[in-house]
C-alpha cells in the first residue's frame, strides 16, 4: 500500500517538474505520470511495476483511490472558500450574466454532441447495473464542457499579476458560480444514474439538493463563528482541521443522499467562507503539492494511448475539443460583452474560463466510475482538460496586454467599467 503511494507520488512530482520546465502546467506532467505507470506504457514492458499501483481489475489500489478522493474533496472545497462575498454582491449583475452565458452555451453544445455521437462512446453502465441512456451521457458531456478550473485559473491570474484586479476577481467569481451550477448538474446526473427517476426518486432527489444548499447556508454563520474564534485565539491549525472536517463531512452527507460527493465539499467550502491566508495556505500547499498529484496520476492510470491511436477516436477527439473550446470562449466573451465589458476584457474572461483542468478530470473520472462514459470518452475529456489548461495562460496574457494598452493603467477595469457592473 505505502509502496504504491510512494511510487505514484514520486512519478507525479518528477513529471510535474519536467512539465513546468517545458512551460506546461504541472497538471499535464502529473497526468503523464499515470499514463507511464498505466497499461499503455509500463503495463506492456514492465507489468510488475504497473501491478504495484493497480489492482487485479486494472483500477488504482485502495490507498491511491482514498488519497485521490480526499484530494478531490479538498480541491473543490478550498476553491469554494475563494468566493469573495462583498465583491460578488457588489458586482452581482456582471458576474451573473458572465457565469450564466459561459455555462449555458458549452452545456448546450456538449449535449448536442452527446446526442449524435455513436453508441460506442457511451458507457455500458456496468457499475450501476443499468444501461446508460443517451440523455444521461449527453448531459454529463455537456457538464464536462461547461466547467472552469478555479485552481488553474487562480494560478494563471497570479502569474500574470491579475489576481487582485477587478478583472481577475470577476473571472474567479464567474468560474466559481459556473462550477457550482456544474456540480449541481453532476449531482442530478449521478442521482439519475444510480437511483433513477422512478416513483418518488425525482422529488426526493430535488429535495435532497435543495436541503443540502439550505443546510450549508444555515451552517455558514455557525461555522464562521467557530473558525473566527479559533483564529483569533491563535489556533490556526485547529481552524484548518475544522475546515477539513466540514468538507469531508459535507461530501459524505451528499454521497449518502445519492448525490455526488463533490457537491457536499463545495457547499462546505462556501459555508466556511474566506479565511485568513495564514490558515488556508498550509492546507492548500499540502493539497496541491501532495494530494492532487496522486489524484491526477491515478486519473492517468485509466488512459490507454492505444485507444487514442485509432483514427476514428482521434478524429472525434479533435472535433469534440474544438467545439468545447469555441463554445467556452464564445460563452465567456458574449457574457462579458452583455455585461458591458470591453472587447479585450471580454476575450480575457473567455480565455480564463476556458481552462478546465482538474475540475473536468474530476467529472471525467465520475463519469467513468458511474459507467456513463466509455474509456474512449474518458480519454477525450481528459485530453480536453489538458489542452484547454495549456491554452488559457498565453491567451489570457495576450488579452491582458491589449487591455493595458487600451486602458493605459494597471487596473484593467477602470471606473467606467465598474459603473456597469454594480
Amino acid at each position: 500500500m505505502l509502496t504504491a503511494l510512494a511510487l505514484i507520488l514520486g512519478a507525479a512530482l518528477v513529471c510535474g517538474a519536467i512539465a513546468r520546465r517545458l512551460g506546461f502546467p504541472s497538471m499535464a506532467g502529473e497526468l503523464v505520470a499515470g499514463v507511464l505507470l498505466g497499461p499503455s506504457v509500463l503495463g506492456m514492458v514492465a507489468p510488475q511495476v504497473t501491478g504495484v499501483v493497480v489492482d487485479a481489475d486494472g483500477a488504482p489500489t485502495t490507498a491511491i483511490s482514498a488519497v485521490g478522493t480526499l484530494a478531490v474533496v479538498l480541491l473543490v472545497g478550498l476553491a469554494a472558500t475563494e468566493l469573495d462575498g462583498p465583491f460578488l454582491r457588489g458586482n452581482a449583475r456582471t458576474i451573473g450574466v458572465v457565469s450564466g452565458v459561459s455555462f449555458v452555451i458549452p452545456l448546450v453544445a456538449g449535449i448536442g454532441i452527446g446526442l449524435v455521437l455513436p453508441a460506442e462512446y457511451l458507457g455500458d453502465g456496468s457499475n450501476t447495473g443499468d444501461a446508460t441512456s443517451t440523455t444521461e451521457f449527453a448531459v454529463l458531456l455537456g457538464v464536462a464542457m461547461s466547467v472552469s478550473a478555479i485552481p488553474v485559473i487562480a494560478r494563471i491570474l497570479g502569474d500574470l499579476h491579475l489576481l487582485q484586479t477587478r478583472l481577475g476577481r470577476l473571472i474567479l467569481s464567474a468560474g466559481t458560480l459556473t462550477d457550482l451550477a456544474a456540480w449541481l448538474a453532476l449531482a442530478a446526473v449521478s442521482a439519475l444514474v444510480t437511483v433513477g427517476l422512478r416513483g418518488w426518486h425525482l422529488p426526493l432527489t430535488l429535495l435532497a439538493m435543495i436541503g443540502s444548499v439550505a443546510v450549508a447556508l444555515v451552517a455558514r454563520p455557525v461555522i464562521g463563528r467557530v473558525l473566527s474564534r479559533l483564529e483569533s485565539g491563535g489556533h490556526d491549525a485547529q481552524s484548518a482541521a475544522v475546515m477539513v472536517i466540514a468538507m469531508v463531512a459535507g461530501a459524505a452527507a451528499t454521497e449518502a443522499l445519492h448525490l455526488e460527493a463533490v457537491l457536499g465539499a463545495l457547499l462546505a467550502g462556501i459555508a466556511c467562507g474566506r479565511r485568513p491566508e495564514r490558515v488556508v495556505a498550509p492546507l492548500r500547499l499540502v493539497t496541491t503539492a501532495v494530494l492532487a498529484p496522486v489524484f491526477l496520476a491515478s486519473a492517468g492510470l485509466h488512459v490507454d494511448l492505444r485507444v487514442l491511436a485509432s483514427p476514428g477516436v482521434a478524429g472525434v477527439a479533435v472535433g469534440v475539443i474544438t467545439v468545447a473550446v469555441v463554445a467556452k470562449l464564445l460563452g465567456g466573451y458574449l457574457g462579458a460583452r452583455l455585461a458591458r465589458l470591453s472587447r479585450w476584457e471580454s476575450m480575457a474572461v473567455g480565455s480564463g474560463l476556458n481552462a478546465r483542468g482538474v475540475v473536468e478530470i474530476i467529472i471525467a473520472t465520475t463519469g467513468l466510475s458511474l459507467g456513463v462514459f466509455s474509456e474512449e470518452t474518458y480519454m477525450i475529456v481528459v485530453v480536453m482538460a489538458v489542452v484547454t489548461s495549456v491554452m488559457a495562460g498565453p491567451m489570457v496574457a495576450a488579452a491582458a496586454r491589449r487591455c493595458r494598452q487600451e486602458a493605459g493603467q494597471s487596473d484593467l477595469v477602470g471606473a467606467e467599467s465598474a459603473q456597469h457592473g454594480t
